[in-house]
């Protein structure tokens, strides 16, 4: 279990973490804590709780002080009446440990795709935005959540599995539309660090919705990469350095000649299969993208089928099927978010 933001503050922030960790734990109605500004309080109560999924039955606090004290009296608000929380708590801790199970001997890598796939194939996104979406007791419990709730499932899982696991954070952004910020993880499988987004890859591959293919579009990105489509950090992050990782590549669906991509395309048509792959020769521009749709649309022809492509721009992955009736190739651009849109 690594608490990286506490490790990551300096001893007065350290000093307020621990007593109000104690504090939520012992499910006090209000007590004391070191005396400190109200932004770096409401920092360090989600900071505690990226740390420690699983704290969940806590939502928000207020807090008073008198102007000699050095201390704050805190009142945490909590989601549950009191006298439900212990059970709450037995129930979770049950949930997380019979999911763990079957993935305990399995390959780091492997333990991580396990996680992923859970999510992918089980949780709904909540456009309602329930309070406990934002915790574990969201996905875990009731099988949905937003992209908070979502990190700290993954989070609570890799911890459960001895995975290095911490819960990233970047800004939102009004001039794009962005009106949230967004939460995501970074895992470190061996001895390096990746960036794994299950809600952009649930938000695309839409498994409990549509029973189709998870897919693995954020999985285990390098900062280059994930930074295509996601805002800068706001807190701090160890780097992901390495790209030759990422799933597609790992799986050879990683392509940088175009005739690997008609190739693929050919035996895709012939098998009534669905594709998806990954460009990987140069940037993925204007031209290379029209060359390539030609190319997949060749192949359709040659089948007497009509491709159907869809785009994740950003990260230069294309997901292709085809028809059988014969018209021009139809693409769909898609664009991996918290949830938002449908």
């Amino acid at each position: 279990m690594e608490p990286f933001y506490y490790n990551h503050m300096d001893k007065e922030r350290q000093a307020v973490y621990r007593a109000m960790q104690q504090g939520l734990l012992s499910l006090a109605d209000s007590f004391q804590i070191p005396r400190i500004d109200g932004h770096a309080l409401s920092d360090i109560f989600f900071e505690l709780r990226l740390d420690h999924p699983e704290i969940f039955w806590v939502s928000s606090f207020k807090y008073r002080y008198f102007a000699d004290s050095p201390n704050l009296i805190f009142i945490p608000e909590y989601l549950f009446e009191k006298s439900k929380i212990k059970d709450h708590q037995k129930a979770m801790n049950a949930r997380v440990e019979k999911l763990a199970r079957p993935a305990a001997k399995l390959p780091e890598l492997e333990k991580e795709k396990y996680i992923h796939d859970f999510i992918c194939e089980n949780i709904h996104y909540d456009k309602l935005k329930k309070p406990y979406s934002h915790e574990i007791i969201g996905p875990l419990g009731h099988g949905v959540g937003v992209c908070e709730g979502i990190a700290k499932s993954v989070k609570i899982l890799c911890d459960a599995l001895g995975i290095w696991c911490m819960i990233a954070l970047c800004g939102n952004n009004p001039e794009k539309g962005i009106k949230y910020r967004h939460t995501w993880n970074i895992v470190k499988i061996g001895k390096t660090c990746y960036h794994l987004d299950a809600t952009f890859d649930n938000s695309l591959g839409k498994c409990v919705e549509t029973g189709g293919e998870i897919r693995y579009d954020y999985f285990n990105l390098d900062d280059k990469a994930v930074f295509r489509d996601h805002e800068p950090l706001i807190a701090p992050a160890p780097a992901c350095t390495d790209g030759d990782h990422f799933y597609y590549k790992e799986k050879k669906l990683s392509f940088t000649k175009t005739e690997e991509v008609y190739k693929r395309s050919l035996q895709t048509a012939k098998k009534n299969k669905t594709l998806t792959f990954h460009w990987r020769g140069g940037y993925l521009t204007r031209e290379v993208l029209k060359e390539l749709i030609e190319l997949i649309e060749k192949a359709g022809a040659e089948q007497n089928k009509t491709a159907h492509i869809q785009l994740n721009w950003p990260q230069a992955v294309l997901r292709i099927h085809y028809t059988d009736e014969r018209s021009q190739a139809v693409v769909t651009m898609e664009e991996a978010n918290e949830g938002e849109e449908s």
